[in-house]
């Protein structure tokens, strides 16, 4: 089924031509995975809304295993991004487990929250540094990058072409593309915590607008997995009202 997917994906955008991703110059990779997940409507969408479920590992220990039976994901992109993991547009992540929240993150183009209510400082900056880096990618080809070619891999067992980008500000993101459909199926990156990479998987083409979206992804830390998310619906360009992106702290006890 997986296959089906991607060949009509790729049909769709007639992105990938035989032998594209086998040359030596970075730039043309990442044009070729530009192209094959959407093309300018990819590299600039106005918003996301994903759902599904996800397994969750505290510190990827198995003991201290959950699952998270809704959740959500809201994004609205930057038309623009020079730094590749910090804060920028709007988003908002949702975890709970039945009625239980496990946990929330936000960010509203101003301040950040978690499930407590609006964060500050240090930690606001610390929390989001692991959690962006994927989208820089749909600026590299633009002015003030930098892209390196790296030594070729296999990802799920899939061979990758393996392309760093370095952002304006001098901050490195790695990236492996699927040598034969140019899917985007791993992002890497230095966090406080650690490496930190996400695997990608089961992708689906959304015609409407016409972009390719994976409906897996699974986080690692220092190698650890510690989440395992499976999107079941994807809606692109859909309007979002600002107020999903601002957490409220929960309602005090009465006394």
């Amino acid at each position: 089924m997986r296959m089906i997917w991607m060949g009509l994906a790729l049909c769709l955008c007639g992105a990938v031509q035989a032998g594209e991703l086998e040359g030596s110059d970075p730039a043309a990779i990442v044009a070729a995975a530009h192209r094959a997940a959407g093309g300018e409507v990819w590299k600039r969408p106005l918003t996301l809304h994903l759902r599904g479920r996800a397994e969750l590992w505290q510190n990827g220990l198995a003991e201290a295993h959950s699952v998270a039976d809704h959740y959500e994901m809201w994004r609205e992109f930057p038309s623009w991004n020079a730094a590749a993991h910090q804060a920028n547009g709007k988003v908002r992540i949702d975890a709970r487990q039945g009625t239980r929240v496990l946990f929330q993150q936000s960010f509203d183009g101003e301040h950040s929250y978690n499930q407590n209510g609006r964060i500050d400082g240090a930690a606001a900056s610390r929390e989001w540094s692991e959690a962006f880096g994927f989208g820089i990618i749909r600026f590299a080809l633009d002015e003030g990058f930098r892209l390196q070619l790296m030594a070729d891999d296999l990802v799920d067992a899939q061979p990758c072409r393996v392309v760093k980008v370095i952002d304006p500000s001098g901050t490195e993101t790695v990236f492996a593309i699927d040598r034969d459909s140019a899917a985007i199926r791993r992002v890497g990156f230095d966090t406080p915590r650690g490496w930190h990479e996400r695997i990608y998987s089961d992708f689906r083409w959304l015609d409407d607008p016409g972009f390719q979206q994976p409906m897996r992804v699974r986080l690692y830390y220092q190698g650890v997995k510690t989440n395992d998310i499976q999107w079941q619906e994807a809606r692109v360009n859909q309007p979002i009202d600002a107020a999903v992106f601002v957490i409220q702290p929960p309602a005090s006890s009465p006394p």
